[in-house]
């Protein structure tokens, strides 16, 4: 992929570009091996590859500049906004949309946010396209409610320009940090979910739910835990830090007894909609803290899956796991250090299966899934 920001020394994003792309997943596959050699691994599977360029279904964009003539995309390092509207990492129906959101920017007189000055109040630009049908979600994330009028007054304009926009929003992020969004979220339009489909199951994205950055490769992520799963003959599983259910979903069968738990309600909201329109009766998916809950559980399912943020699932609930012994777990990981620390603690589990999925080409970042069986 050739990125002339990055051989302008504009934008580093992508540390990796120089690399050739064999070589990357050989330094990942590699790095993924040291990482997990005091653990014997039964089977390792090639890694699942992406695509070059175009993957990415979500673009985060700083805006900076002037309000006459804002700039999407990031701050370099010196303080220069640096406009990232043809970074090629995201498909090419993103470039006219953004052409169209900067004189946006200035009729709805959204001055961009000022970090070193604190004035102004669009911080950022969160945008996000449906693969299914190319409908987008739109967020303003604004430093207060001052400007609000005024982009509600300017929006009509926007949507005849671009009729695809399915979900508009403001984000409200009073703090003067590097924080990507607020609490607050407020809707500019009625329909609040943009419909989604990985593989056969209907998916729903909401506001502040997360959803994978590269479709493509969740798709085979989500697609060979249903196969890995389906070769257990399990009847019940947790899904553990399960977003809007994409692993569950995939897995869940209509005989099989399926519990979903996310601390965020917006993305409990969509994996509830999903499992409703698939007919999955013996599903149930709750807003709740994942070890809190686990923890706090006596029955002990078939199988328990963990895809938790970078940090891992840590200490207690590995030692938790350990006490409660279901037969199976399957965990899914982006920090793959993080994924070695944590299997290191679940000695009672033998690990049967393990697979890179490419979800960040050009960074050193990858998402891992491992199949763990208890021992004995």
């Amino acid at each position: 992929m050739h990125c002339a920001l990055y051989d302008a020394d504009r934008c580093r994003s992508c540390q990796w570009l120089p690399i050739p792309y064999p070589r990357q997943l050989e330094q990942k596959q590699q790095r993924l091996s040291q990482l997990l050699a005091s653990q014997p691994v039964k089977s390792w599977l090639p890694p699942a590859t992406s695509a070059m360029q175009g993957f990415r279904n979500k673009a985060k964009m700083v805006v900076s500049g002037s309000v006459e003539r804002p700039v999407l995309g990031i701050v370099h390092p010196d303080g220069t906004p640096v406009d990232l509207c043809d970074c090629p990492l995201y498909p090419q129906s993103f470039g006219d949309i953004f052409a169209r959101l900067k004189p946006f920017i200035a009729q709805a007189g959204l001055t961009p946010y000022n970090v070193a000055r604190r004035r102004g109040e669009l911080k950022f630009i969160l945008l996000t396209e449906s693969t299914l049908n190319g409908q987008l979600m739109l967020r303003f994330v604004l430093r207060s409610t001052t400007k609000l009028e005024q982009l509600k007054r300017a929006l009509p304009t926007l949507q005849r320009q671009l009729p695809q926009l399915s979900v508009i929003s403001v984000n409200i992020q009073p703090v003067p940090m590097a924080i990507l969004e607020g609490e607050e979220e407020i809707a500019l339009t009625d329909n609040q979910t943009l419909a989604e489909q990985l593989n056969d199951v209907p998916l729903w994205i909401r506001p502040q739910s997360f959803f994978q950055t590269n479709p493509a490769v969740a798709a085979r992520l989500y697609a060979t835990a249903r196969e890995w799963v389906g070769g257990l003959g399990i009847s019940s599983m947790w899904d553990l830090f399960c977003g809007v259910g994409g692993f569950g979903l995939h897995c869940a069968t209509p005989e099989m007894s399926l519990t979903g738990i996310e601390i965020a309600a917006e993305a409990i909201a969509c994996a509830r909609l999903s499992a409703e329109l698939m007919g999955l009766k013996k599903v149930s998916f709750a807003a709740l803290d994942s070890t809190a809950f686990a923890t706090g559980e006596a029955a002990v399912p078939d199988l328990v899956l963990v895809n938790p943020p970078r940090r891992g699932i840590g200490a207690q609930l590995c030692h938790y796991l350990t006490t409660m012994a279901p037969p199976y777990l399957l965990y899914s990981s982006c920090n793959a250090a993080t994924l070695a620390s944590d299997i290191a603690l679940l000695s009672d589990y033998a690990v049967e299966k393990v697979q890179l999925f490419d979800m960040f080409p050009h960074t050193a970042h990858s998402e891992v899934l491992a199949l763990l069986k208890r021992r004995g």
